[in-house]
């Protein structure tokens, strides 16, 4: 079932059309029982409707339980009012009070299990063959065949309506439980595209405020020496907040692609301004498919982040190798004097790193080794 198949309050409220299917089903007895369809002389309406809106809020109670996957509390002593209510009143109101057992049949079915369920259901359907025969041998002018198939009828109708009223509570359960099951799928949703947000702010920003902070620094340090180089570093610090505008922007879009060779070669120019000597292996760069090269660029861009944020490198060497169908990117600096900050960029950067070198079907791991940070990652070529 979809929105578009059923109305909006359907989907909203589906009790209510549980509920009204109850009522046709328990308003048909005082019917047959004021009109004396069984050939006995009408009764008074008010005992039937009286009884009959009991027998409603019986069923009406243990099919909204069922509604719900479960049964309600106390529900043997209600089962076993509403399982005497279509024969203690026969004397009463006449054999044709006997139909209300469609509402006895549904709870049989909703409340007991396994083989006592069978027999009680197969008993009350007994019950209602054997009064349909008694009512129509007391009527003149019928056949034996019309008697078996008056018979047949009182197992089949009564059977068909329970099934409905059963069904229509299960319906009511499954709706439950899409409408639970989408609105947890709606807030996975929303949390997964807030981790995104926060990985791609911190992998994005992150570079891209260590390069502001650093050209800012060269640029104050230039302006008393070399004006002209001072206002280019400035130049290019507008531009840097330019494209981190872009890419925020890009962000909120999930919009953003990376380029290996630009991240590469952006590397080398920031590295190169902050003064580190930066040795490149990446001659025999290949084409690479889409998520392939992004898990790398953005590894590249997370190295080139902490390098300048925890350490003090005076070297760092980029390598780009191809191995038995296997792409490995490995960047390793010197200088680390805070291994705690490497280490808390467990939790955000480099986190985001192994995620999506995993998305990639590749994997990755960076850690301190002998006083270098060494970040590698390692995918397939083809992504399957």
């Amino acid at each position: 079932m979809t929105a578009s198949v059923l109305p909006p309050w359907v989907l909203r409220h589906p009790r209510w059309p549980l509920i009204a299917l109850h009522v046709p089903l328990a308003a048909q007895t005082p019917v047959y029982t004021s009109l004396g369809t069984d050939g006995s002389t009408p009764t008074n309406p008010l005992p039937a409707i009286l009884l009959a809106a009991v027998a409603f809020a019986l069923q009406l109670r243990h099919s909204l339980a069922a509604a719900r996957g479960e049964r309600p509390a106390g529900w043997r002593w209600s089962f076993a009012a509403i399982l005497l209510l279509p024969y203690a009143p026969i004397w009463l109101l006449g054999l044709s009070w006997i139909s209300i057992s469609t509402l006895t049949l549904a709870s049989t079915v909703m409340l007991l299990r396994g083989r006592v369920r069978i027999a009680v259901a197969a008993g009350q359907l007994g019950a209602w063959v054997v009064v349909q025969v008694i009512a129509t041998l007391q009527t003149p002018g019928f056949s034996a065949w019309q008697v078996v198939l008056l018979a047949l009828y009182a197992v089949v109708v009564p059977s068909l309506f329970a099934a409905a009223l059963v069904g229509g509570a299960r319906l009511v359960r499954l709706m439950n439980e899409l409408e639970a099951a989408r609105t947890e799928l709606a807030a996975t949703a929303v949390g997964e595209e807030r981790i995104r947000v926060s990985r791609d702010l911190h992998d994005l920003l992150g570079q891209s405020l260590s390069a502001i902070s650093l050209k800012g620094e060269l640029a104050l340090r230039l302006l008393v020496k070399d004006a002209g180089a001072a206002r280019a570093e400035i130049e290019s610090l507008t531009g840097v907040a330019r494209d981190a505008l872009h890419d925020v922007r890009a962000i909120t879009r999930d919009e953003h692609a990376v380029s290996l060779r630009t991240e590469i070669d952006g590397a080398a120019a920031l590295l190169g301004a902050a003064g580190v000597d930066t040795r490149l292996d990446v001659a025999d760069l290949p084409s690479l498919p889409a998520p392939v090269q992004g898990a790398l660029a953005w590894a590249i861009r997370e190295g080139t982040t902490n390098l300048l944020r925890h350490s003090e490198a005076g070297s760092c060497t980029i390598t780009l190798s191809r191995q038995s169908g296997r792409i490995r990117l490995e960047i390793v600096n010197d200088g680390v004097h805070n291994t705690a900050g490497y280490s808390s960029q467990q939790g955000s950067g480099l986190a985001g790193v192994a995620e999506r070198a995993k998305a990639a079907s590749g994997s990755s791991e960076g850690g301190v080794h002998d006083g270098r940070f060494r970040l590698w990652v390692e995918v397939p070529e083809e992504v399957a």
